[in-house]
């Protein structure tokens, strides 16, 4: 790539890095995914002629909407009979759902695909053609695209992080006696005390727990620029250093959001490769205060939890039970939502009124984190086909706390008559029940009565929806979920009989493999197809988030799925370890990020000089451009089949692409064809490894 990020020091003054570009030559593969070629006889056109460039990214978006699915293509190879026999029901019903009106959406922006529409200031929105190559402000294609790519980054980095600032401050609040739960996971507070310098010896957990909080919150908010902790105690050093050389260094994950938006502001930064510089920083904030933070403060509260069995699918769903679903991110009040409906006394009262009991199910991550933690919670379903699981009717109440809870989700509960009730001030509902801790939390004491309220509305609910019909598909199978870096050290004693079957080959390389999903792909099926051809070349799976249910759902993470393996990678998990193991939520990237660290710790070597991806085919929220970043910054590969919105600019495609090759020694890749993009990690594995002589 022809851009870099340089750091000049001079004996009397520092320059600031910055990005240079020289113009690139935009083509396209076969699935009209835009790519930067070097044909020299084609070059002097493009840097002469903008309207060759505008009608070759515009040819690219038609071609590219073509390979997206229709229902009836979703209904017709979604590799999940449940998901196919509740679309049909839906149809049925009259029910909408995501794939309904995805194709009532159609055709999409052109301009909007391209990532060149502009609507930031009142004198627009202004849209790049050759007509108008620049908007009313003088903003080109580069700017335009590169501002819309880096508010987009920093709404990811505020959404992580308003998920780790409620869950910092309840492990504070817990160690400070404000709020009256339980802190289970004492050892990770003081190991990671330990790792960040925080004095442990003659104290209590609670007052370790307590400046183990006030660091991730400096990290988190801090306005006046000091050392980021979460950097220093968990980063690589040859990763600080980099990044330090390329000035991307955050000051707070607060701050590089409040940056990021007055960046991209009308007539403030008008240089592409400024913005994209504080795109890097956003990538740093998310990673290590949304994810990194979020995680040890989970994990610290909650415990890290054991590698249990669960029973997953739709089919998991019983009639006659007081149904409660729990959907969002948020593990606080769902925790004690599950306790207390596993109390003896709402046990009784549910039976008062007919039912058989109380039973959980997990929808997105508020059920991934808690089915490992506490016994049966059962994880039946992603965002996107949430939708779904309420149409079976079986649900008597649903939980929304934050992020990917659609707001169609109330028009199938309103026909069954599912209670939905929120539980924060900053994710409402229309028409749902609020049952919230309010904008300063300043009922936070009142967790407990909270749950309580909410496990008895359930009750009344499901006296109250006596009668309505309820359908179930009977597709359910076991899943192995609940690893992590500490069940590898208990399984194998330490990281090191998973780095020699690296070393040699028996494992070809590991693939986190994560993300939301997407019907611009088929659903779910993405996802599959990629790891049938990982788990065929010997490449072991570690999986998170809403990718990780139709992995959980289709058996791949049981051991039955070792017969969907390679021989070697078979012979190292037989006979009880299955080829995809499930971390948890989306937070949990940092166990995925963890495994990865010590087994390049193990074997001597630096993050991008190892056989290691992320993999995110599905993608579809602003939070996804940062967990693929997050990963990039580390030096790892990504792979998608999913597009970003950057075809109206080759800079920002050679930058967001091929470009941080140079800088951060990762690229990234996409390719619609699923089977194709695992060929592709394979390829690069291979490729990786010839690199270290171990081929």
């Amino acid at each position: 790539m022809s851009e870099n990020l340089h750091h000049h020091n001079h004996d009397n003054h520092h320059e600031k890095p910055h990005i240079h570009s020289h113009r690139a030559l935009i083509g396209f593969d076969k699935h009209g995914i835009p790519t930067i070629v070097a044909k020299a006889d084609h070059q002097d056109e493009l840097e002469n002629d903008p309207k060759a460039f505008i009608r070759d990214y515009m040819n690219a978006v038609a071609e590219y909407k073509k390979t997206f699915p229709s229902k009836q293509d979703v209904i017709d190879q979604t590799p999940d009979p449940a998901v196919r026999e509740m679309l049909l029901r839906a149809e049925q019903l009259g029910i909408d759902t995501t794939f309904d009106r995805f194709d009532k959406q159609k055709p999409q922006c052109n301009f909007g695909l391209a990532g060149i529409c502009c609507k930031i200031c009142n004198m627009g929105p202004c849209r790049i053609t050759a007509k108008s190559p620049k908007g009313v402000c003088g903003a080109d294609a580069d700017l335009i695209v590169a501002r819309n790519l880096l508010r987009a980054a920093a709404a990811g980095v505020a959404q992580h992080g308003m998920h780790a600032r409620e869950i910092i401050l309840s492990l504070k609040w817990a160690a400070e006696g404000k709020l009256d739960i339980p802190i289970m996971g004492e050892q990770k507070i003081i190991a990671t005390a330990k790792s960040f310098g925080i004095l442990t010896e003659n104290r209590t957990v609670k007052e370790i727990a307590v400046d183990l909080a006030n660091v991730l919150l400096a990290d988190l908010s801090r306005t006046e620029p000091e050392e980021y902790q979460t950097i220093t105690a968990c980063a690589p050093p040859e990763r600080q250093k980099v990044w330090k050389n390329l000035d991307i260094l955050p000051i707070s994950a607060y701050h590089e959001v409040f940056e990021a938006y007055h960046k991209t502001g009308c007539a403030i930064d008008g240089d592409w490769k400024s913005i994209m510089q504080q795109f890097l920083r956003c990538g740093l904030a998310f990673t290590f205060s949304g994810v990194v933070g979020a995680n040890i403060a989970t994990d610290s509260l909650f415990g890290v939890g054991d590698r249990v069995t669960s029973k997953v699918n739709i089919g998991a769903l019983k009639k006659g039970y007081v149904n409660i679903a729990v959907h969002g991110h948020l593990p606080t009040l769902v925790s004690q939502i599950v306790k207390t409906g596993q109390e003896e006394k709402f046990i009784n009262l549910a039976k008062s009124k007919g039912a058989k009991g109380i039973r959980f199910y997990g929808i997105c991550c508020s059920g991934l984190a808690a089915m490992y933690r506490y016994g049966g919670v059962i994880p039946l379903s992603n965002a996107v086909s949430a939708e779904l699981v309420l149409g079976t009717g079986a649900l008597d109440l649903w939980v929304a706390d934050v992020q990917d809870v659609f707001p169609s989700i109330m028009e199938v509960a309103k026909c069954f008559k599912t209670t939905v009730v929120t539980t924060s001030d900053s994710a409402r509902l229309p028409n749902a029940e609020r049952y919230e801790y309010d904008h300063y939390h300043s009922n936070i004491s009142e967790t407990k009565a909270l749950a309580e309220k909410i496990v008895i509305r359930a009750i009344e609910s499901f006296a109250q929806r006596k009668g309505i019909p309820v359908y179930i598909p009977p597709y359910e199978v076991e899943a192995e979920v609940g690893f992590s870096v500490e069940y590898v050290h208990k399984r194998f004693g330490s990281m090191q009989p998973l780095a020699e079957a690296i070393q040699t080959g028996k494992i070809l390389g590991i693939v986190n493999m994560v993300g939301c999903n997407n019907p611009k792909v088929l659903y779910e099926k993405a996802i599959l197809d990629v790891a049938d051809v990982l788990l065929k070349n010997n490449v072991l799976i570690l999986s998170n988030g809403c990718a990780s249910f139709p992995l959980m759902k289709l058996g791949y993470c049981n051991i039955s799925a070792l017969d969907k393996t390679g021989e070697s990678l078979r012979d190292f998990l037989t006979p009880d370890l299955p080829p995809v193991w499930h971390v948890g939520e989306c937070i949990d990237n940092t166990r995925s990020s963890g495994i990865f660290a010590g087994i390049a710790g193990v074997l001597g070597k630096n993050l991008y000089e190892m056989p290691f991806a992320f993999s995110s085919p599905e993608w579809g929220n602003e939070k996804g451009i940062d967990a693929a970043l997050g990963f990039r910054l580390m030096g790892i590969n990504s792979y998608h089949c999913v597009e970003a919105q950057i075809y109206g600019s080759q800079n920002i495609i050679e930058f967001l692409k091929n470009g941080t090759r140079e800088l951060l020694g990762s690229v990234m890749h996409v390719d619609t064809d699923p089977v194709a993009l695992g060929n592709k990690i394979v390829d690069d594995m291979k490729a990786k490894r010839k690199a270290l002589g171990w081929d």
